[in-house]
């Protein structure tokens, strides 16, 4: 059954295929090593306040376009309203979205609304190596978030937002990152 939605999926015209995340960004931090003058002693704050956000995101190999969103939580009705911007930024794309097995990505309860755009492809349960999201959330922590405190969720999620406008303004860095070998070979791009 899967594969026969994927194969009339991907003889449409106009198609965009997507791996989507989702990440929790909180006021946690874990200090970390970093380089610092000789005989200067580098100081990371270590910080321990429960609020978090989570980053949506939705990453396409082929070209490094990639869309996303802060919302407050991680359920169906979040999911539903990331899916409906990235139907909207794509009106006139068949986007197939390859999305894990988190609980918020099914329609058990009726609360995802899917765009009729987009159709959903469940990776199998416990495989998270085989969504290059995955890797794209541990660049933006190495490369955005290390050693990195915030006085309030307000200076966390500006720092968020101005850390997705680079990635999404740098498809080089997501095609980079998310264009996997055996992706583009069974893509074929």
């Amino acid at each position: 059954m899967i594969r026969m939605r994927v194969h009339a999926v991907l003889c449409r015209k106009n198609l965009r295929v997507m791996f989507q995340d989702e990440a929790r960004f909180g006021r946690i931090n874990d200090p970390r090593a970093c380089w610092a003058n000789k005989g200067v002693r580098p100081i990371a704050e270590k910080q321990i306040i429960r609020e978090y956000t989570y980053a949506y995101g939705a990453f396409s190999p082929k070209d490094g376009q990639m869309d996303s969103l802060i919302l407050p939580r991680m359920n169906a009705h979040c999911m539903g309203l990331f899916l409906r911007e990235v139907g909207k930024r794509h009106p006139k794309e068949i986007i197939l979205m390859v999305v894990d097995g988190a609980p918020c990505h099914s329609d058990k309860k009726g609360a995802l609304l899917v765009p009729h755009n987009i159709e959903l492809l469940h990776l199998p349960p416990y495989s998270p190596q085989l969504n290059p999201s995955e890797n794209m959330w541990d660049d933006m922590r190495e490369k955005c978030f290390i050693n990195r405190s915030f006085d309030s969720m307000d200076h966390l999620e500006d720092h968020l937002s101005s850390s997705l406008l680079h990635y999404e303004n740098s498809p080089q860095i997501i095609q980079s990152i998310s264009a996997w070998n055996w992706i583009v070979r069974n893509l074929s791009f």
